[in-house]
């Protein structure tokens, strides 16, 4: 059973930073796209950033400048640093591995939450 564990979340004050960390197990890491989502209360989940196999990246127009994804194949690790946060970047972030970024089909984590706030 493929597993996604997310970590690194936590409340911090507008203008921080963080650095998400997702461990995957029991897939083959390379072959997949790694992406990061996010839910805010009462919102739909929406695409973060994705990094594709080939190392191609996207990044939602909200976070571009402020977010950098990355990925570490020998460590099957996807991170997201994510810089200048503000209050609504406030949200549950979600790992998931997927064949390109924004696809339907895929395996995810099971979340870690983010909280800016002063």
């Amino acid at each position: 059973q493929v597993q996604l564990v997310e970590s690194g979340g936590g409340l911090v004050q507008p203008g921080g930073s963080l650095r998400l960390s997702c461990a995957a197990s029991r897939i083959t890491f390379r072959a997949y796209a790694m992406s990061w989502y996010r839910q805010a209360p009462g919102k739909q989940r929406e695409l973060v950033a994705g990094i594709s196999t080939g190392g191609s990246i996207k990044y939602a127009d909200s976070v571009k400048g402020r977010f950098t994804i990355s990925r570490d194949n020998a460590k099957n690790t996807v991170f997201l640093q994510m810089n200048s946060l503000r209050p609504e970047d406030t949200a549950v972030y979600y790992c998931k591995a997927e064949p390109t970024p924004g696809s339907r089909s895929g395996y995810w984590g099971q979340g870690t939450q983010v909280t800016v706030s002063s």
